[in-house]
């Protein structure tokens, strides 16, 4: 089978993100099950404290081997490629020898980061970006904020991007409509959880801003989860956030959501790794969850990797209506609302009939998310 490297965006410089491991690892697997020879490739910033850097890598090591890439991850470290664009790399992990060979023999880059150094895609044989921001990667190149190296393959995980009725450009590029993935094997279902509570995990205020001509906006899940606030007081069920806060006005936001009936943990404590964040997931009762701003504003038809965890597990999700879809169920495992009254309507239906929900969930990313079947299509038609 094909030889494949996986080029990730800042997965070791960000050990607190147990989801955002998930994001890359669900696509190592799938490639691993269908037989492929998979390595993984990342650009590592250094931070100039060098403890802290050691117990950062070690980490990640560590958790790519429990996951039976050792030997196989190449890291590339240096400094800050914004700054010191043309600073000499130092490969960690796999020897440069070794990645060189790899690199040489791979079929296929597989690339999930937008401003990968343009030196690296003449190297391989192929190579093909993948989209998981839809509609902001099209705007961000569209408006020259991202300068995106040209690849062979296009895949994006919206669907409405490159269509007619997308409200955004698709930047002259052929794209190649795809859907998030989730190893099913790896996500189990998992039975009733009882009484628990609908959880979700998120960033909250990462200073985001989208400037469109004369609208600018915060393009924040803070931004989105405040407009529900009262949420919790017009539903029975439990409510929960697992944020990662990081200052003074996140707490006061953390402050303002619980004063309204809103549980909230720290995403670092009980969702930092990627055991806790499975283990959060799958003992949550289902998910509600926002979206980020521009979702709605693009009408991209999104649907989050985290939410097809969720699904996989059995789990129902109610979640925010990013746009109209062409697959995506509204009623039957996943909910999609853009109102409080479509919110509080659909935890009950959720309540209601709590089984079947459950297996409305598992199949739906059985259908829809499976990481076999999604990957299968990139590499027809990247290897075709």
């Amino acid at each position: 089978m094909a030889t494949v490297v996986l080029s990730a965006f800042n997965v070791a410089g960000f050990p607190e993100g147990g989801g955002h491991f998930w994001v890359y690892m669900q696509y190592a697997l799938g490639l691993r099950q269908l037989g492929c020879d998979v390595y993984w490739l990342e650009r590592f910033v250094r931070t100039g404290d060098d403890a802290r850097d050691a117990l950062t890598l070690g980490t990640f090591f560590e958790r790519m081997k429990g996951f039976g890439m050792e030997g196989r991850v190449a890291l590339q470290a240096g400094p800050d490629p914004k700054r010191f664009p043309d600073a000499p790399l130092q490969v960690l992990g796999m020897t440069e020898p070794a990645l060189d060979e790899a690199i040489g023999r791979a079929d296929l880059l597989l690339n999930f980061h937008y401003a990968i150094d343009p030196r690296l895609l003449p190297r391989f044989r192929r190579t093909a970006l993948v989209d998981i921001d839809p509609g902001l990667l099209q705007f961000w190149i569209s408006r020259g904020q991202l300068t995106m190296p040209p690849h062979d393959h296009y895949f994006t995980t919206g669907e409405t991007v490159g269509t007619p009725g997308a409200l955004f450009p698709d930047c002259g590029i052929d794209w190649v409509h795809i859907r998030p993935v989730v190893c099913l094997e790896r996500w189990p279902f998992r039975s009733d959880p009882g009484e628990g509570a609908m959880t979700t995990i998120s960033a909250w205020d990462g200073g985001d801003w989208v400037v469109d001509g004369e609208s600018v906006y915060e393009n924040t899940k803070r931004m989105s989860f405040l407009a529900f606030k009262e949420l919790p007081q017009r539903t029975p069920q439990p409510l929960e956030l697992a944020l990662f806060l990081r200052t003074a006005a996140d707490a006061e936001d953390r402050r303002l959501m619980e004063n309204h009936g809103w549980r909230i943990r720290p995403s670092r404590e009980v969702a930092g790794t990627p055991d806790s964040y499975q283990e959060y997931i799958q003992s949550a009762r289902g998910e509600f969850s926002c979206a980020k701003p521009s979702c709605m504003r693009f009408q991209n038809a999104w649907v989050s990797d985290r939410t097809v965890c969720y699904l996989a597990s059995g789990k129902p999700a109610v979640v925010q209506n990013t746009g109209p879809s062409g697959y995506l169920p509204n009623g039957e495992g996943l909910f999609r609302f853009s109102t409080l009254e479509e919110a509080s309507a659909a935890l009950e239906a959720v309540n209601a009939d709590y089984p079947r929900h459950c297996r409305a969930a598992r199949a739906l990313a059985e259908t829809h998310f499976d990481a076999r079947k999604v990957i299968a299509r990139i590499l027809a038609v990247a290897l075709a």
